[in-house]
């Protein structure tokens, strides 16, 4: 919890609405694929245009993604919902109304357990239920949205691709919890299979309900949405904003106004989107061209036995096998556990191997924008990487040097090293010969070595490294410039 969250009067209350574009082939109710990207509008059909006479089918793997989501929090999942328009008028919405699901959802009463600042938080989940995708609209002017645009154009290839909206309870009452928490539901996602979950691409969104009380009352205070949010780092950043605007504006006017707010990345502040509707204002009805959804429940329990290994339970079977708390979230929240897995499975040591994907690998897909856990890299060639390290074969900095070409798709370990020619010199005579140059070359950096200051070996070492081109094995050279000065001037 923030300084401000903690210093004021008041208590923070957040809730969170995520949805979730699910990677089935084709759209929600239509049989159009939802590839990402494309011409605009070359994705589309009659029925996720809503052109007369058109009628929709339910998409079955859409349906399983949604239990199986809702199985993985823990939910209820109901044996009778059902489909229902949701009516407003907006151009990226064709039909002027999106089928989704109101006052029965696929799965209700859940929850998700979150560890944040060495505690345990259960989180409710309200309810998953299915919906589909609007169009995309881009405002094309200096300012990008609709205020102050010269036009707008609408691409209608997002429409009726499949969602899934987890709406959590309000249970949530920091900055860092709402982030631990769509940390967490990414990674179920993930471990599911179900999305790609790429918040930056539009497949995982988040919009925050967030409202201030009286610390010690029960009461909720007046609720403000916030959209545009595209990222774990830019959830946190407005939770805080808001809390601390609207701890301004109740020290100041006692006054909150209901609304929908947009979140600005650059300003780093929220501002006034729309006034915040009532349910009453989309008129939910139930959609007459589609019948009641009924999982059958030897189905749902096929679904319940086929659960992967959740993230929570990920991190504590990696943590009991040795690793630390930390690198085992991280491993977990990018979707490698399985890359760990197979090379622990081929021999590598849990620590060392977790270290690689933990800083090289990580650092080497955040700087492309690819995700972790897409890289290609095999457990089997990670572990051939730690053992070639371990063995002398490799330096620690000609390893990274490996691994880039491994990841850039140039082969195994030992073909790169080879290909690029960067296998470690352990040969004792070449170093041999390397170090008494080095030596020869720069006598007053050997004579301070000889008289006590072991410090200036590290001129030597560098000498040598940079003759090798950085392939001398450093632990070698050290002992052998050790054993010329400082051993043969104590022999003496």
């Amino acid at each position: 919890m923030s300084a401000i969250e903690q210093a004021t009067g008041y208590e923070p209350v957040i809730g969170l609405e995520v949805h979730v574009e699910l990677s089935t082939a084709t759209k929600m109710f239509c049989g159009c694929a939802i590839d990402f990207g494309g011409e605009p509008n070359s994705r589309t059909c009659a029925v996720c245009l809503g052109q007369p006479g058109s009628l929709p089918v339910p998409n079955a793997r859409a349906i399983e993604y949604a239990i199986r989501l809702g199985l993985a929090l823990d939910c209820e999942v109901i044996d009778h919902s059902q489909f229902h328009r949701k009516n407003y008028f907006y151009p990226d919405m064709p039909k002027n109304y999106q089928i989704s699901q109101y006052d029965v959802a696929i799965c209700e009463r859940g929850h998700l357990e979150l560890e944040v600042d060495g505690r345990t938080t259960r989180v409710g989940i309200h309810r998953v239920h299915m919906e589909e995708d609007t169009g995309k609209t881009v405002h094309v002017g200096t300012s990008g949205r609709i205020h102050g645009a010269d036009y707008s154009l609408v691409d209608y290839n997002r429409a009726g691709i499949p969602l899934l909206e987890v709406v959590s309870e309000p249970d949530l009452r920091s900055a860092a919890e709402a982030q631990a928490y769509l940390t967490e539901l990414r990674a179920i996602v993930l471990a599911l299979g179900i999305s790609d979950a790429k918040l930056e691409e539009g497949s995982m969104r988040c919009d925050a309900n967030v409202s201030l009380r009286p610390r010690g009352t029960t009461a909720f205070g007046t609720r403000v949405e916030i959209k545009n949010l595209n990222s774990v780092r830019s959830l946190g950043r407005a939770v805080a904003h808001e809390i601390e605007r609207q701890t301004d504006l109740l020290d100041e006017s006692g006054v909150i106004t209901q609304e929908t707010r947009h979140w600005d990345e650059d300003a780093g502040v929220t501002s006034t989107l729309r006034a915040k509707e009532e349910v009453f204002d989309y008129r939910y009805f139930p959609d007459p061209d589609l019948v009641a959804v009924e999982p059958a429940p030897a189905w749902v329990a096929d679904l319940t036995a086929d659960l992967p290994e959740l993230p929570a339970a990920a991190r504590a079977r990696l943590r009991a096998g040795g690793l630390d708390a930390d690198r085992a979230a991280t491993v977990v929240a990018t979707g490698m556990t399985r890359i760990l897995d197979d090379a622990v499975a081929a021999g590598a040591p849990v620590g060392d191997a977790a270290k690689w994907l933990t800083n090289e690998v990580l650092g080497w897909s955040n700087e492309r924008g690819i995700e972790p856990a897409a890289v290609g890299l095999s457990g089997s060639d990670l572990a051939a990487l730690v053992a070639m390290i371990a063995d002398g074969t490799l330096s620690t900095r000609l390893g990274r040097q490996v691994l880039d070409g491994v990841l850039a798709g140039e082969g195994t370990p030992a073909q790169v090293a080879s290909t690029r020619g960067l296998e470690q010199v352990s040969d004792a005579a070449a170093l041999a010969r390397m170090v008494d140059a080095a030596i020869a070359a720069q006598p007053d950096a050997a004579g301070r070595v000889r008289a006590g200051n072991h410090k200036a070996i590290g001129a030597l070492v560098g000498a040598v490294m940079k003759a090798s081109r950085g392939q001398a094995n450093p632990a070698l050279v050290n002992e052998l410039l050790r054993a010329r000065l400082i051993n043969d001037a104590l022999d003496g």
